[in-house]
């Protein structure tokens, strides 16, 4: 049986009061035929080559006998026919002949129904060309600002840094703790720039893309009002599951560090620590996967930390592996188009620069100058652009399709698109 409401299993038996099925006529309980109407003839013809009977009157020509297999006849199942609300092609019905189900309807960049691994990306992309001006005016503004302070940093401050001592074997202690110092604080204050760059573009293109589903434009003084709101909370979440994944690394490594500070077991402390930090990438990328959905949740339902990543879990529960692909799928495409901008830039900045091309590609002599940092930066300002929006839009239309296969969320987003008659004409939600 069919749990749809409405639909019953084709010569399923009526059923009587309190779900007993309907009692057989007192003639049949008896086991005798009745004593009224037409009586049934105790030898039947074969299997197959049933009719009714039928009274004929004198000098009527019998009917004719009933087609064979597979040739045409008045009611046979040869040819599909066109009835009016059901198959067939006819209002109502599915599709043309038996051509399957009417398209899902698509009130913006995706289909509303589960979606296929192309058409996620499709949806990314359709994002870009369809809104270009908002997609590509936020990824702009939120790249120059961060390639801005990018490259104040790396000027002013790795540039006057000894830098060289790191891989001088002359070098003394003193001036290798210098310089690695002053590295990881630059690369520090990076990261971090970086991070908060790529936090405050998620959520903006988080509100563009969800309303690009509903085939619906923003602005990008709209996005940035609808999103202001969430983004200390966003902040927060991503935060805490970067610390959840370093941590879980960390805790891997522990047992190793701790038998080689013990001392006496060095090299078995090592490979411990070595084991135990592959231990633990590999449950954090479990992890990580896990609560990969908790931005778009927190940023379209408006929930807390919590509750973001309880909803993340239960998303991708039971679709691991799917929602890694995809995603693993749209990094490295995003990544391999960025670098194809990034890398020419480098090297034209490098020509430019002090070193030259030689001292770039032998690492030797190569100095942080202005004129590299710019170049490259502009290089990186346009990879920005092109990261931002698909990583973006990767993972709120992978959210927006769990959702459909697990919540039919296509019948909410078609009420919200204003397609009033979604569901009901012979559409199949969440399918």
């Amino acid at each position: 049986m069919n749990d749809t409401p409405g639909w019953a299993s084709p010569g399923s038996a009526p059923e009587g009061p309190e779900g007993q099925e309907s009692a057989p006529p007192s003639d049949q309980q008896s086991g005798r035929p009745s004593d009224s109407g037409t009586q049934w003839s105790q030898k039947q013809p074969p299997a197959g080559q049933w009719t009714a009977p039928t009274r004929q009157s004198p000098g009527q020509t019998p009917p004719p006998p009933p087609p064979g297999p597979g040739a045409p006849g008045p009611t046979g199942w040869n040819a599909p026919t066109t009835h009016p609300g059901g198959y067939g092609g006819a209002p109502g019905g599915w599709g043309t002949g038996w051509g399957g189900p009417p398209p899902a309807a698509k009130p913006g960049i995706i289909p509303l129904r589960p979606l296929g691994v192309g058409e996620i990306l499709d949806g990314a992309v359709s994002t870009m060309r369809t809104h270009w001006r908002t997609v590509l005016g936020i990824s702009l503004a939120v790249a120059v600002v961060v390639e801005i302070i990018t490259v104040l940093v790396q000027g002013l401050l790795l540039d006057s840094a000894d830098t060289d001592a790191i891989g001088d074997p002359d070098a003394s202690f003193d001036e290798v703790s210098r310089a690695l110092g002053d590295s990881m604080t630059a690369s520090s204050v990076v990261y971090a720039v970086s991070l908060i760059g790529t936090v405050i573009a998620t959520a903006l293109l988080t509100t563009v893309v969800s309303r690009a589903i509903l085939g619906k434009s923003v602005t990008p003084g709209e996005a940035w009002r609808d999103a202001l709101p969430r983004v200390p909370r966003l902040f927060g979440l991503i935060l805490l599951m970067l610390v959840v994944v370093v941590g879980t690394v960390v805790i891997g490594a522990l047992p190793g560090i701790a038998v080689a500070a013990a001392g006496g077991a060095t090299a078995a402390g090592v490979a411990l620590a070595i084991v135990g930090v592959f231990a633990g990438l590999a449950v954090a990328i479990w992890l990580g996967v896990r609560f990969s959905l908790a931005p778009p949740a927190l940023m379209l339902e408006k929930q807390g930390v919590k509750q973001a990543l309880s909803r993340s879990v239960k998303l991708v529960r039971g679709s691991w592996w799917r929602v890694f692909g995809i995603q693993l799928l749209g990094t490295i495409i995003s990544n391999i188009l960025a670098m194809i901008v990034i890398v020419p830039f480098a090297l034209i900045g490098a020509a430019f620069g002090e070193g030259g091309i030689n001292g770039f590609v032998t690492n030797s002599g190569v100095s942080y100058g202005w004129t590299y940092l710019i170049i490259s930066g502009i290089g990186a300002v346009i990879g920005y652009m092109i990261t931002f929006p698909i990583t973006a839009g990767v993972s709120v239309l992978l959210y927006v399709d769990q959702r459909i296969r697990r919540e039919a969320l296509d019948l909410e987003l078609a009420r919200a698109a204003g397609l009033q008659d979604y569901g009901t004409t012979g559409t199949t939600p969440g399918s």
